[in-house]
């Protein structure tokens, strides 16, 4: 088993007790992204389509500090304070990622870190070919 950490300035550093990403071999596990400004560390203003958004481009950032990008996520996990937002998620997320979509889940929750209105993270699988 081969494992290593992964870590870029280009996405918020890790605000406790754990890393950006971790891969172990072909596998790479992402951690939770909030809507942190990376260069301030601090929530981007404005509405929830902008929190998504920097959402999105934060765990872009990952990925590619891990070797990938979106079309290796098979796994993708978004936390809402308000699924009300939800449709606004899959109308961003359609900006990010062409087909075949990975598997998801959406979970509405009480409160997230630094009272942030979403939270995503992800697994991706970092192969040379893909057989779909």
């Amino acid at each position: 088993m081969t494992k290593s950490i992964i870590s870029t300035n280009k996405a918020p550093q890790a605000i406790g007790t754990y890393s950006q990403a971790v891969k172990v071999n072909d596998t790479v596990y992402l951690s939770g992204q909030i809507p942190l400004v990376p260069e301030t560390m601090e929530i981007v203003g404005g509405d929830i389509s902008i929190q998504i958004t920097q959402v999105f481009d934060n765990l872009k950032a990952v990925a590619e500090a891990s070797g990938g990008n979106f079309f290796d996520i098979v796994k993708l996990n978004v936390f809402l304070t308000d699924l009300s937002h939800f449709p606004i998620v899959n109308e961003i997320m359609g900006k990010y990622f062409e087909q075949p979509y990975p598997a998801r889940a959406a979970i509405g929750v009480a409160a997230l870190p630094k009272d942030a209105k979403v939270e995503m993270d992800a697994v991706m699988i970092i192969r040379e070919e893909y057989p779909i």
